[in-house]
């Protein structure tokens, strides 16, 4: 009887933890080193005002991801695969160039922000990068696909030093949970450019693309479904509460001194005069941890879309000799993105992270379109077809995401 107990109490405990990983890892990846550096932005520019987009932001970043598992465990194909047999091989191929530009200029922004840490920590990047380079490589192409999950999981933790640098930072707490449940759209020009810019920063194109793609690898089936939603929505809480933190460590600390950044790295040194040294360590050791993060998985969505994409072998546990291309694709990314880091100057440098966003505005549009249309076929989706109330749901929020992507664009255009 206690046997069978213990059995009842564990089961569920043991298949969650068996789906758990996909959502969560690619929710807080997009709390990268670019990513970091708005909300840090936002945080010191506008206070504790901007806390209540995160509420709206966690639903979109929800929903959206919730799709793609959903799509994945229906179809057990990639994103790439449903769009190049649905749409035909030369709008895919299209996607596929747009997505390998974008996410090489996202990788050389992440590798800028494993330099900015350096820096904070007295290390070079000409040592760091390179290093932070080859270990990405090695703990992906040596690794299975579980044991490389198991490692992302942990980084997943390190973003804990946010929350732990938000207290330091001593908020008016008060304060916080009244601006996190007012909503105030100002407006103005800076205001509306930072709301697109924190919704911007937590949802990008190729998060579709290598969420459905690890759902599909690891194997989750049809009966694991709520499991897996479950594995949505904590990892959205998750990366949101890490956004809120480092919102309220730079508005309690930067913006009550009327101190102005323009990157992650600055607000990381900013933090140690007004908040005290631990508070600044701790949010440079988020940063390298984040752009370190993120560099390994960028490359890695983009070898799973171009292969998905042209019909390519791929995936983590595969050898170069059963897929090469797959493999190139993630050293050239690699190696690639951090060269740029290293040769080019600042301003060159700051036009890449630039193209980075704009055709991260351009693609976001296209791929959630082409999402909306394939989740809504019952002949690809079966009994996992959207209702037609989440149908209509869908389509606001992608049409809400749209229009400040119109705004973003033409922004950086003026």
């Amino acid at each position: 009887m206690i046997r069978l107990l213990r059995r009842r109490v564990w089961a569920p405990i043991v298949a969650f933890l068996a789906v758990l990983g996909p959502a969560i890892i690619t929710a807080n990846v997009d709390n990268d080193a670019p990513g970091i550096a708005t909300y840090s932005i936002a945080g010191a520019d506008f206070g504790y005002s901007v806390l209540w987009l995160l509420w709206p932001t966690l639903l979109v970043l929800i929903v959206v991801q919730e799709m793609c598992a959903r799509m994945g465990i229906a179809t057990s194909k990639g994103l790439a695969d449903l769009i190049r047999e649905h749409f035909g091989v030369k709008l895919t191929l299209l996607l596929m160039l747009a997505l390998f530009i974008t996410n090489f200029a996202n990788t050389a922004a992440e590798f800028a922000g494993v330099a900015e840490a350096a820096r904070l920590f007295g290390l070079s990047p000409y040592l760091a990068v390179p290093v932070g380079a080859g270990l990405i490589w090695l703990l992906v192409f040596r690794g299975t696909y579980r044991a490389v999950e198991r490692v992302f999981l942990v980084a997943c933790l390190v973003y804990l030093a946010y929350p732990i640098s938000g207290f330091l930072a001593q908020p008016d707490w008060s304060e916080v949970m009244r601006e996190s449940v007012t909503p105030r759209l100002p407006l103005n020009a800076p205001y509306l450019l930072i709301a697109v810019g924190i919704v911007g920063a937590t949802i990008a194109p190729w998060m579709q693309f290598y969420l459905q793609a690890s759902v599909v690898e690891k194997g989750t089936r049809t009966q694991s479904y709520a499991l897996a939603k479950w594995d949505v929505i904590i990892g959205g809480l998750f990366a949101v509460v890490v956004v809120f933190f480092i919102t309220i460590a730079c508005a309690a600390t930067l913006h009550e001194s009327g101190r102005r950044i323009a990157t992650a790295g600055e607000a990381a040194a900013a933090l140690a005069p007004l908040a005290g040294r631990y508070a600044s360590t701790l949010f440079a050791v988020g940063l390298m941890n984040a752009a370190l993060f993120a560099a390994s998985i960028l490359p890695l969505s983009t070898a799973y879309v171009i292969c998905e994409g042209i019909g390519w072998e791929r995936g983590v546990g595969r050898s170069f000799r059963t897929a090469p291309q797959f493999w190139l694709l993630f050293t050239g990314l690699i190696v690639l993105g951090g060269g740029v880091v290293l040769l080019l100057e600042p301003p060159m440098l700051l036009k890449v992270l630039l193209l980075s966003q704009v055709m991260n505005g351009l693609l976001l549009p296209i791929v959630l379109v082409l999402m909306l249309v394939l989740v809504n076929r019952r002949a690809l989706m079966g009994d996992l077809v959207n209702s037609r109330g989440y149908q209509v749901l869908c389509w606001l929020l992608c049409g809400l995401i749209i229009g400040l992507d119109v705004i973003l664009l033409s922004m950086s255009f003026s």
